[in-house]
């Protein structure tokens, strides 16, 4: 069908865990695009600014035909019907929506950069990541078995529904 593909979900604002579970349905909702699976949802400390409340996040795969622009825009929009809110750089957030991988592509532009740069230093995406998929490679930084290894586990707790 189409280009397998990998979104971290994030929301740490208006019942987040909600925000959360909400969007998985949004994304398997977007034109051209297929859920595949599902991670369970963790909890994070904030990175960067600290003074908010603790994360919810995930990782789904989806398979989709769009382009990865058209999805960046898709994105946006559930974004948007969650009323996102870009004040400053790690602020809270009702949903924070990011593509991590689209297939092998690498793209590194001022608004869309795949692989995701940062995606390997944190804990809240590497490990719901490997949970939907144990075997994947992260370019280029190789095995996520691996990278998890180097990961702090201390501040991201797999949440029991």
């Amino acid at each position: 069908m189409g280009i397998l593909t990998y979104i971290a979900v994030g929301s740490n604002l208006a019942n987040p865990l909600n925000q959360v579970t909400t969007a998985f349905n949004e994304i398997g909702n977007m034109p051209k695009s297929k859920l595949i699976k599902k991670s369970s949802c963790y909890s994070s400390s904030p990175l960067g600014y600290k003074d908010q409340p603790d994360f919810v996040n995930a990782v789904v795969s989806i398979e989709t035909e769009l382009s990865p622009h058209e999805l960046l825009l898709e994105l946006q929009m559930i974004e948007s019907s969650h009323k996102r809110e870009r004040s400053f750089p790690n602020a809270p957030r009702t949903l924070d929506l990011d593509i991590l991988l689209y297939g092998d592509l690498r793209i590194d532009e001022p608004k869309l950069t795949i692989p995701h740069p940062r995606m390997h230093e944190r804990a809240f995406v590497i490990f719901p990541l490997q949970e939907i998929n144990e075997n994947i490679s992260v370019p280029p930084f190789g095995d996520i078995a691996k990278i998890a290894r180097g990961l702090d586990p201390e501040n991201t707790k797999r949440i029991i529904l």
